[in-house]
């Protein structure tokens, strides 16, 4: 078995103004970071409106397609553009996580890497926020459950921003474990531990200013991987975000490469006790183009070796 990575070239049509973090050299970088490595290469396919109806209704769909713009650029809110190829491109972002969850659980790969933009951990229910028009992960999450009938699934975001749009679309999903570790204080301000999901489905572990790699690692082994394995999921979905990274100009932790391929390799320990080693993970943030390269291609070397 192998890793299978899901891109598609429609995500470098998301066009944002210059300047703007979230950014098309973002994939690019990435997609040259992982060139040569044994990857089971696939093209996303375009997620449906029926995909999207798992996690949001349709007068939110609506309300993107209705936005879309057929020249220049156009701002829904404060951080979140649309281009005429926005919509297709977050399309091909859900559609390669559902392709991943279903080559991972189908067994035709071990693990799977969805390295697509833009990313969708901030959108919530009915509303488009932070560079994102659509809950991917979420998305993928009520995907296993619904069409696969697994009864556990675990997301952990360790994007530096808290996941508040994965938490809306999964607060009363009991069947699923959301983890969100993030800087806090910083954007959006949500994420505190009194935030518990309407089943205790939820763990929030804010994080201080220049929190480094020790600090992060002892909350990990702390609180989180205890939960994980209470859980014990049958899939674990990841929101890998890397603007934790020492060197991003967003936020001010102070992770490195080593540190996301410890939590990398720590979740596949875990993928492995559960639930076959099944893990998918989804790219999310990451705005210093250098450090998010390296901190994609460390991450990704550990699904290969777990693969």
């Amino acid at each position: 078995m192998t890793t299978a990575l899901f891109t598609h070239d429609d995500c470098l049509d998301h066009q944002t103004p210059a300047g703007h973090p979230e950014q098309v050299a973002r994939l690019r970088r990435i997609l040259g970071a992982l060139e040569g490595r044994d990857l089971m290469r696939h093209e996303a396919p375009s997620g449906t409106e029926e995909d999207l109806r798992l996690c949001h209704p349709q007068a939110h769909i609506d309300r993107v397609r209705g936005a879309l713009p057929e020249e220049g650029i156009v701002q829904l809110d404060a951080d979140t553009w649309m281009s005429p190829g926005s919509l297709q491109a977050a399309l091909r972002g859900v559609g390669g996580a559902l392709a991943a969850v279903d080559a991972v659980l189908g067994g035709q790969a071990g693990n799977a890497f969805v390295a697509t933009r833009p990313p969708g951990h901030h959108a919530e229910t009915e509303r488009t926020m932070g560079f994102c028009l659509f809950g991917t992960v979420a998305i993928a999450a009520r995907h296993a459950m619904e069409r696969h009938g697994l009864g556990r699934v675990a997301v952990v975001d360790f994007d530096v921003h808290h996941g508040n749009g994965t938490q809306d679309l999964l607060w009363s999903e009991a069947r699923s474990l959301f983890v969100s570790s993030h800087q806090s204080p910083l954007w959006p301000g949500t994420g505190t531990p009194d935030e518990t999901g309407a089943h205790g489905n939820v763990l929030n572990l804010p994080l201080a200013p220049r929190c480094d790699g020790a600090a992060f690692r002892a909350a990990y082994e702390d609180r989180v991987f205890p939960a994980i394995d209470a859980f014990a999921p049958e899939l674990i979905l990841i929101s890998a975000g890397f603007d934790a990274h020492r060197d991003d100009p967003l936020a001010e932790l102070n992770l490195t490469e080593a540190d996301f391929e410890w939590v990398t390799g720590r979740l596949c320990d875990l993928a492995d006790a559960h639930c076959g080693g099944r893990v998918v993970s989804c790219l999310e943030g990451g705005y210093d183009l250098a450090a998010l390269a390296s901190s994609v291609a460390a991450h990704v070397d550990v699904l290969i070796a777990r693969g």
